[in-house]
């Protein structure tokens, strides 16, 4: 199947669309008409600009309010068509979208619109054109794929074919499977589209809300399995109405598109494997088993104030880089590196964000896999020197282009804090304080960003997306969602920001770009954590006395248990039975912190209710503006 975008999903004039969508992958294109009559260049240089790029123009698009209609507007709906059959010859382009008729003054009647594409299909026919029917969800008479299959099929016109739109097929609930009766050589052209589940106005929805396949919450890989049973083998196309994409960047919207339809294709092919499906080999998704190492850019001064922290939550510094400046903290399943290097990858992150995480290391079964995927899926391999004594561990650039490093327990990979480190004996010990693993990190982008992330980890992972949230900040909100492992081993929550003056919009401005903006730490007892902390010298974040007098009234907990809470500023909540302890540290620098979780019960969310309270406190907190940092 060869894949195909529309130009009215991409920002940017028909130039610049068909660079970015060349660049990405594509192999054809949908000339959206009001792009090509903004465009200063005639059809036959158009097209010529199309084939320059290696595309294909696999259809021309649309073509309104046509069949059904009274005189004289029906002999005027013709006219339109031949003057539209003069420019596809010109573009050099066979195939055009009818859109079922939406006008007030059309006449209903499948056998009246069957006569219309009959005739229609004729005149075509002489220009060597097709011509195919598509149903919007908001048709006046025709809205339901099936009737338009009956129109194409009473019309009975070799060159006259249907267009399926997973999202008119969707929006209105109709069952996908009612495709699959459609002879696959009557399809003339798929257009995909997912979009979040709104109930709105379905032309509203439509123009505003949809997204790339597996970005929001339709079925479209339902819908695309029952297309794949008719025996359909032509392109498969994205048609994307956003207002976010339209204003976006349009390479890295080409990029998420692109790799939604492989991604929407490996799971078709691993779904239906008697059905004949062109799409790049790669392992299956792969399954990540949590964080094996963090790994922080920084200078000796702030690496310094960073190690301080570290102390007093309990962490051991037990290694050295054996040719890098480069330590190594520890405590349980936690990994902390921080790098001083004055070259390298991490020094480049440091002059551009300040002292941040620039490197994620995944613990994944198959490394090498796991990269080999993610370059099927277009993401960006990073290759850098490997010095003496160091091993190649595979790469790829993730969030804000920090780096996501793969490490397996099959190979030396296994082994890289004994051949890379040399054990060092920490001259000021501190004490443990239970944490055992990262139970999840926050990665803090422009909210833009959000469905680009979310569609990598979850197209290359076996990860799962959460419902949006919105976080209450004092200043405005933040959209949240969790990307998770079935079994919770790795999750990873990605925050929008739109608004600057929010605590994460802070952050994002002050460290140039997206990266991790907090890490959670799990323990198995929050009140012993505590008491660890304090006595390592840890201050916690103070939450206000109202915040505690509210619990009692919301959750009605003992006295004794919510003194115990308030005491060291622990947070709570509870869903059901299971319950959730969340601890934070102060700010570091410009808006990072840490955090210490313990679930019980199973509780499966983040304390999103906390949220407003502990961003609260954490902006009184906050250095003055034009105070150094500390």
């Amino acid at each position: 199947m060869k894949t195909a975008i529309a130009t009215v999903s991409i920002a940017g004039d028909l130039g610049e669309k068909l660079a970015a969508i060349a660049a990405a992958g594509f192999d054809g294109v949908e000339i959206f008409e009001n792009d090509f009559l903004a465009f200063d260049a005639s059809p036959r240089e158009v097209g010529k600009m199309v084939r320059d790029h290696g595309l294909e123009i696999s259809l021309f698009q649309p073509f309104r309010d046509f069949e059904g209609m009274p005189e004289p507007q029906r002999t005027r709906a013709f006219d339109r068509a031949e003057r539209k059959f003069d420019l596809m010859n010109e573009l050099d382009v066979d195939l055009v979208v009818v859109c079922s008729n939406v006008s007030a003054i059309s006449l209903g009647g499948i056998d009246r619109a069957a006569a219309d594409f009959s005739e229609l299909g004729e005149r075509a026919a002489k220009r060597g054109l097709r011509i195919g029917y598509e149903a919007l969800a908001w048709g006046r008479h025709v809205s339901d794929h099936r009737d338009a299959w009956e129109i194409v099929r009473r019309a009975d016109r070799a060159n006259v074919g249907l267009i399926l739109d997973s999202f008119h097929t969707l929006a209105r609930k109709i069952d996908p499977d009612t495709i699959r009766s459609i002879p696959g050589d009557r399809i003339f052209f798929v257009q995909l589209a997912d979009a979040p589940k709104i109930d709105m106005d379905l032309l509203y929805w439509s123009r505003h809300f949809r997204n790339m396949p597996g970005e929001g919450d339709l079925d479209v890989a339902g819908f695309m399995r029952a297309v794949a049973a008719t025996g359909y083998d032509g392109v498969i196309s994205l048609e994307i109405f956003n207002d976010q994409f339209r204003g976006g960047s349009a390479k890295a919207i080409s990029i998420d598109g692109h790799r939604s339809l492989v991604y929407l294709m490996d799971q078709l092919k691993r779904a239906e494997p008697d059905i004949r499906i062109d799409v790049p080999a790669m392992p299956d998704r792969i399954a990540a088993h949590g964080v094996e190492f963090v790994e922080f850019a920084a200078n000796d001064t702030e690496a310094a104030e960073l190690s301080a922290m570290l102390r007093t939550l309990g962490f051991t510094r037990v290694g050295r880089h054996v040719a890098k400046q480069v330590e190594l903290w520890r405590q349980g399943g936690i990994n902390i590196v921080i790098n001083t290097e004055r070259q390298g990858f991490a020094h480049s992150a440091y002059v551009m964000h300040g002292t941040s995480v620039c490197n994620i290391g995944l613990r994944v079964d198959d490394a090498h896999a796991t990269v080999e995927r993610a370059r099927a899926l277009g993401a960006e391999l990073f290759e850098q020197h490997v010095g003496p004594g160091e091993l190649h561990i595979p790469a790829i650039r993730g969030v804000g282009g920090g780096l996501v490093h793969f490490i397996d327990a099959k190979s030396d990979l296994a082994r890289v804090w004994d051949i890379e480190f040399v054990p060092v004996a920490d001259d000021t010990q501190s004490c443990d304080a239970g944490l055992k693993r990262i139970d999840h990190m926050a990665q803090t982008m422009d909210g833009k960003e959000m469905l680009t992330w979310q569609l990598f980890y979850t197209a290359i992972f076996d990860m799962a997306k959460t419902p949006m949230v919105d976080v209450i900040d004092p200043s405005g909100l933040v959209q949240s969602r969790a990307i998770e492992a079935p079994d919770g081993a790795l999750r990873v929550t990605l925050n929008g920001v739109e608004n600057r003056r929010t605590l994460a919009g802070h952050f994002l401005a002050e460290s140039f770009g997206s990266t991790v903006q907090h890490l959670a730490f799990e323990t198995d007892d929050i009140f012993a954590t505590a008491e660890a902390l304090i006595a390592n010298g840890f201050t916690p974040l103070v939450i206000s006395p109202n915040y505690y007098d509210d619990l009692d009234a919301r959750f009605g907990l003992d006295e004794d248990f919510l003194d115990r809470l308030q005491s060291v500023s622990i947070l709570y909540d509870r869903d059901g039975d299971a319950e959730y302890f969340q601890l934070y540290s102060p700010l570091y620098g410009e808006g990072f912190f840490f955090e210490i979780v313990e679930r019980r019960g199973g509780y499966g969310g983040y304390g999103a209710a906390n949220a407003q309270f502990r961003t609260a406190a954490q902006k009184r907190h906050m250095r003055p503006k034009g105070m150094p940092k500390r």
